[in-house]
């Protein structure tokens, strides 16, 4: 018999940690297929589920990851009941102050490598199967001092949204994510250390575990975009109905920052 299976990548920490922790309860399978690159956080949460789990400790950043995967998948054949793609992160700092290899591997983590595990794993989908992708409400519009990871987050977002009409014919329902800030490890790898603060004002910041159990309730729901929080809809909103310009300088202004002059 065809085994089931659910896929999580960023599975280490942070929203992919927790979707695991939780959508084990909501879905009965065979196997939850868990991606990052750090194996002991791995091997930690399968301790913590009941669900067999499989480990890939993979840099997603990495060609060979995905043939990895890739292989897997081929040899085993399984049915793959729901893709959540949860690996990402930011920076928060002056564009000038990043390298082009930062920048290269936030990109190529934060969209590319949702790309390539939708491409390798769309053949063992089927009818009512799910990709959860996590963008960001930074997704709806350009964020000074956070630049690129906004820049990443748009381009999931219009993806998930787009790709969720395409799979309409195969009962595939896709989903974008779109959370305010949230209690993860975010902040400790978008924080330049050793460096004074860009980005100083956080406002509410929401418990992961709140946003997943949204998520999933969309998930279930079919919507195409999961958002939580009244200040994250409240914002949300603002970014739709007033132009850019206007919503940049809000910004800017709340963070305490001034375009003309060099932050370093």
């Amino acid at each position: 018999m065809m085994k089931e299976i659910i896929m999580i990548t960023g599975a280490s920490s942070g929203m992919g940690r927790e979707f695991a922790m939780q959508i084990e309860k909501k879905y009965q399978v065979d196997e939850i297929w868990v991606i990052a690159r750090r194996k002991e956080r791995l091997e930690n949460l399968k301790e913590r589920l009941q669900t067999k789990v499989r480990i890939f400790a993979l840099d997603l950043t990495q060609k060979e990851s995905f043939e990895i995967i890739q292989e897997a998948l081929f040899q085993e054949k399984p049915r793959v009941k729901a893709l959540i793609n949860c690996s990402g992160y930011g920076k928060l700092n002056h564009y000038e102050n990043m390298s082009i290899e930062v920048i290269e591997n936030m990109m190529n983590l934060n969209m590319l490598a949702v790309v390539k595990m939708v491409n390798s794993v769309l053949p063992y989908m089927h009818k009512k199967s799910s990709i959860v992708n996590l963008s960001s409400c930074s997704g709806y519009m350009p964020i000074p001092y956070l630049n690129i990871y906004a820049s990443t987050k748009a381009f999931v977002l219009s993806y998930s949204r787009a790709l969720n009409e395409e799979l309409k014919y195969r009962q595939i329902h896709v989903l974008a994510i779109c959370p305010y800030w949230v209690e993860t490890e975010f902040f400790d790898r978008a924080v330049v250390k050793d460096k004074k603060p860009v980005v100083i004002r956080f406002g509410k910041v929401y418990k992961a575990k709140d946003v997943i159990k949204k998520a999933i309730k969309d998930m279930e729901s079919s919507k195409d975009v999961s958002l939580y929080g009244t200040i994250n809809r409240i914002q949300i909103l603002g970014m739709k109905v007033l132009p850019h310009r206007l919503v940049k300088k809000i910004w800017m202004i709340y963070q305490e920052l001034d375009g003309t002059k060099e932050i370093r």
